[in-house]
C-alpha cells in the first residue's frame, strides 16, 4: 500500500511538474510575444512623420511648383488621395499586401482587419514584436503617400473624379501586389533575396512609372513647352521640401521596425546620401553654366532621399553618400536634357526624380551592400554580381507592373469618367474648375 501511494504520488507530482513546465513554457511564449513599448513608441512616431511628408510636405512642395491657379487642385489632390488610401487600406489593401494567407503576387484573409485587434501583435526582423495595429497604420501611410507621388507628373491636367477612380483601382491591382511581392514572407522578390529597406521599388519607382504612363496618356498641358509655366511659390516648395527631409526619417529608420543600431544607421545614411545630393545637383547647375538654384537644392533632396530609401539599412554612410550623389547627377540629366528630348510632359518630375533615382537607388544598393565598402552584408555569403542581378530583376518586375497595371487602370477610368479636364477648365484652372475656390485672392 505504501509503495503503491509513493507511487502514485510520484506519479503525480511528474504529472503536475510537467504541466507547471508546460504553462512556463507557454507563458514565456506569450510574455516573449508582448511588444516593446519603445518599439511602439517609436513606430508611431515614424508613423507621424510619414504622414508629415504627405500633409503638409508634399502637398506644399507639389503645390508651389504648379501655376497659382491650380495651388488647391494639387493640395486638394494629395489630401483627397491619401485619405482614400487609407480608407482602402483597412478595407482589403493591408489584407492583399500582408496576408496572413498569400501566393507569390499577392495576399488575403484579413480583409476589414477581422483578424486585428489590440492584443495582436507583427513580427519585426529580430524576435521582437510591435503591435499589429501599429504595424498597419506605419504601412498605411506608405500607400497613401506612393499615390499622392504620382500626381506630380499629372498635374494641371487630370479630373478629380478620375484621380479618385484611377487611384482606387491602381492601388488595388499595383501597389498592393507589388509591396507583398517586395516586403511579405512568401512574396516573389522577397523570397529571391531582393533588397528594398523603405520603398525604392514599392514606392518610388512604381510611383515614377505610373506618373510618366499617365503623363503619356493625358497628353501635354496647355501651351508646354512653348509657354513659360515657372513654380508659382518657390519658397512653398522648400517649406514642403524640408518638411518631406524631416519626415523621411520615419519614412527610411522606422522601416527597421524596432530602434536600434540599423535604425540609427537609416537616420544617419537619410542625412548625408540627401545632403550630399542636394550639392551635387547645385554643382551640376553651375557645371552645366546655370546658377545654382533654389529649386536645384529642392530636386537634389529629393533625388538624395529617393535613392537611399532602399539601401538606408543596406549602406554604410560613405556609400549612402556616394549614392546620393550619383543618383542626383543621373536625375538632373533625366529632367533638364532627357525629358525634352523625349517631350512628354511629366509636370513636376515624378518619373524624372522619383523613377530614375529609385532606379538607380534600387540598383545601386546591391553595390553599397558590400561589406567591402561599409555596408552590413555577410563577408563570407555575399556576392556583389549576383545581388546586383537579383535588384536588376526587381527593378523589373516592379516596371513591368507598374506599366501594365497603370494602363489597365486608365483604360477603366478613361471609359468612366474620362481622363482629363476640358480646354477650358484647364485655362481657366483647376482650382475654380474643379473645386470653386481660389488659393490666393
Amino acid at each position: 500500500m505504501i509503495r503503491k501511494l509513493f507511487c502514485g504520488g510520484m506519479a503525480l507530482g511528474a504529472s503536475i511538474f510537467a504541466a507547471t513546465a508546460a504553462y512556463a513554457q507557454e507563458a514565456a511564449e506569450a510574455a516573449a510575444a508582448v511588444p516593446n513599448p519603445g518599439n511602439n513608441a517609436w513606430m508611431m512616431t515614424s508613423t507621424l512623420l510619414v504622414l508629415l511628408m504627405i500633409l503638409p510636405g508634399l502637398a506644399l512642395f507639389y503645390g508651389g511648383l504648379t501655376r497659382s491657379k491650380n495651388m488647391l487642385s494639387m493640395m486638394t489632390q494629395i489630401g483627397a488621395t491619401a485619405a482614400l488610401a487609407m480608407v482602402i487600406w483597412i478595407l482589403w489593401g493591408f489584407s492583399t499586401a500582408f496576408g496572413p494567407e498569400g501566393n507569390a503576387f499577392f495576399a488575403w484573409g484579413n480583409a476589414f482587419l477581422l483578424n486585428s485587434s489590440p492584443e495582436t501583435t507583427a513580427a519585426t526582423f529580430s524576435d521582437e514584436v510591435i503591435s499589429e495595429y501599429v504595424f498597419i497604420a506605419f504601412q498605411m501611410t506608405f500607400a497613401a503617400i506612393t499615390a499622392a507621388l504620382v500626381l506630380g507628373a499629372t498635374a494641371e491636367r487630370m479630373k478629380f473624379s478620375a484621380t479618385m477612380l484611377f487611384m482606387t483601382i491602381w492601388l488595388t491591382i499595383v501597389y498592393f501586389p507589388i509591396a507583398h511581392m517586395v516586403w511579405a514572407g512568401g512574396g516573389l522578390l522577397f523570397e529571391m533575396g531582393a533588397l528594398d529597406f523603405a520603398g525604392g521599388t514599392v514606392v518610388h519607382i512604381n510611383a515614377g512609372v505610373t506618373g510618366l504612363i499617365l503623363a503619356l496618356l493625358l497628353g501635354k498641358r496647355r501651351g508646354y513647352p512653348a509657354e513659360p509655366m515657372p513654380p508659382h511659390s518657390l519658397t512653398l516648395t522648400m517649406v514642403g521640401t524640408g518638411l518631406l527631409w524631416v519626415g523621411w526619417f520615419g519614412f527610411n529608420a522606422g522601416s527597421e521596425l524596432e530602434a536600434d543600431g540599423i535604425a540609427g544607421l537609416a537616420m544617419i545614411n537619410t542625412f548625408v546620401a540627401t545632403a550630399g545630393a542636394a550639392l551635387t545637383w547645385m554643382l551640376v547647375e553651375k557645371l552645366m553654366g546655370h546658377k545654382p538654384s533654389a529649386l536645384g537644392w529642392c530636386s537634389g533632396v529629393i533625388a538624395g532621399l529617393v535613392a537611399v530609401t532602399p539601401a538606408a539599412g543596406n549602406a554604410g554612410p560613405m556609400g549612402a553618400l556616394v549614392l546620393g550623389a550619383i543618383a542626383s547627377v543621373v536625375a538632373y540629366f533625366a529632367v533638364a536634357k532627357l525629358k525634352p528630348a523625349l517631350g512628354y510632359d511629366d509636370s513636376l518630375d515624378a518619373f524624372g526624380i522619383h523613377g530614375v533615382a529609385g532606379i538607380v537607388g534600387a540598383i545601386g544598393t546591391g553595390v553599397v551592400y558590400s561589406p567591402a565598402l561599409g555596408g552590413p552584408g555577410d563577408p563570407a555569403e555575399y556576392a556583389m554580381g549576383a545581388q546586383v542581378t537579383t535588384q536588376i530583376i526587381a527593378v523589373l518586375v516592379a516596371v513591368a507592373w507598374a506599366t501594365i497595371g497603370t494602363l489597365i487602370a486608365a483604360f477603366i477610368v478613361k471609359l468612366l469618367t474620362g481622363l482629363r479636364v476640358s480646354h477650358e477648365a484647364e485655362v481657366e484652372g483647376l482650382d475654380i474648375a474643379e473645386h470653386g475656390e481660389r488659393a490666393y485672392n
